[in-house]
């Protein structure tokens, strides 16, 4: 795995308003337990809470602290579907299946509102989403979709509104109009992440952090060996994704690191909060590198973008993503910018999540590509309900082909920067 060097949290507004959490201790000894996770994003944590409910000693090991990465970092949008489009699901499975797979992704946002409730997590969930059309086609495509969602996939309730009715929710003159969906939403994901780090202690769930894992070895009782110790187990879910490095080279070269930035602004207060978005929803636009945004609890713009493939965070990040603010925001100029900062989410060549088995006992989840707030939740579920022996729709993803990243390790990075290229020239077309 990659080397955390006890890197504290992204200087993040996320991170400056967290919930107090308890540090958890550094793994220094031999330990058994029936599961080991490695990992204390969302899908780790996920997957041990799911796993201690239905009865295993679970232990997770996380490189840094619980939520240090894309977990606590990202848009903390949380949207129905999946980052490749069901049509790519479609194309492999065929249309009963897919919409098996469609399902689940709603699934996976109702668990984030179970979650929530049963175990009181303050993380400021809200339901509403707007993905907002930038240009003639992409709004012909919002309305195409809103009409197979309702005929093929039974996910009714979405409306399309044109120019006039989106200007009435969101301050912006950018857009053509865009497709609401009530059932998504957005929340807090650094707390939501700690929240689900308690529930899981709560469930006996044992927790250490600054623990990164340097070696597995497989076999009917896998060991999963850390610098001052090591677990016995007799399943293991890794949950490593962007930072799996080459703990298991096989699936590092199936997903790739791109990077994604965020920036918050000073409190706006209430009234123009809600004359930038009046109903409080969260909206993505239509480009393939697209701006995502939101309020905060405290009426802050939070706005994000700027996917980069090349490992450098962009010069002077605030100013660069206050540019990016300004064109869909012009009357924020006089606003200032209190937080910047940035992380990487992993993403497979199709977009599609990439779950399964490395072997009978060793199970792994990555690739979530961007929505993995809600699609993490569905994933830890149908690990542990293999894991408990029920491998039915974990096998549905495993049966979701994923290729190498071409290029290998050295030329992947620039031949996706030079797409990444192509694509903005595109969206400016």
């Amino acid at each position: 795995m990659l080397s955390f060097a006890r890197q504290p949290h992204a200087p993040s507004y996320y991170h400056a308003t967290a919930h107090p959490w308890e540090a958890c201790p550094e793994l220094q000894e031999a330990v058994s337990f029936d599961v080991c996770v490695v990992g204390g994003g969302l899908a780790g944590l996920s997957a041990a809470l799911n796993l201690a409910e239905r009865g295993f000693s679970v232990t997770l090991l996380e490189g840094a602290t619980v939520g240090f990465g894309a977990s606590g970092r990202n848009g903390g949008q949380v949207i129905a579907g999946y980052a490749c489009g069901i049509d790519t699901m479609r194309a492999q499975l065929g249309a009963e299946l897919s919409r098996v797979m469609w399902d689940m992704s709603v699934e996976a946002v109702d668990i984030i509102d179970e979650r929530v409730r049963r175990h009181a997590i303050e993380c400021d969930w809200m339901r509403g989403f707007c993905n907002a059309a930038v240009k003639p086609r992409h709004m012909q495509e919002l309305e195409e979709w809103q009409q197979e969602a309702e005929s093929e996939y039974g996910y009714a309730g979405m409306v399309l509104w044109d120019r006039e009715q989106l200007r009435q929710q969101l301050g912006s003159d950018r857009y053509l109009g865009g497709l609401y969906d009530p059932r998504s939403g957005h929340l807090h994901p650094l707390n939501y992440a700690l929240g689900l780090a308690r529930a899981a202690q709560a469930a006996g769930v044992k927790i250490y952090e600054q623990t990164p894992v340097l070696k597995l070895e497989q076999g009917s009782r896998p060991k999963v060996i850390t610098e001052h110790g090591s677990v016995r187990c007799g399943h293991v879910v890794l949950a490593c994704n962007a930072y799996i490095g080459q703990l298991v080279p096989q699936l590092e070269r199936k997903i790739m690191p791109a990077g994604t930035y965020v920036i918050a602004t000073e409190p706006l207060g209430k009234a123009q909060a809600a004359s930038l978005i009046a109903n409080n929803m969260a909206v993505c636009d239509t480009n393939f590198v697209l701006d995502y945004y939101r309020l905060s609890a405290d009426q802050r713009l939070l706005f994000g973008g700027k996917v980069s493939y090349s490992g450098k965070e962009p010069r002077d990040l605030a100013a660069a993503m206050r540019g990016d603010m300004l064109r869909v925001f012009p009357q924020l100029a006089d606003v200032k910018v209190d937080y910047a900062w940035g992380g990487f989410c992993d993403i497979t060549v199709n977009r599609a999540p990439d779950l399964g088995r490395l072997s009978g006992n060793i199970y792994y989840m990555q690739g979530f590509s961007g929505h993995g707030v809600n699609v993490t939740g569905i994933a830890g579920k149908v690990v542990a309900e293999a894991i408990a022996g029920t491998a039915g729709r974990l096998d549905l993803f495993t049966r979701l082909q994923h290729r190498d990243f071409p290029g290998g390790k050295w030329l992947r990075t620039p031949a996706l920067v030079l797409g990444m290229a192509y694509y903005r020239i595109m969206d400016a077309l």
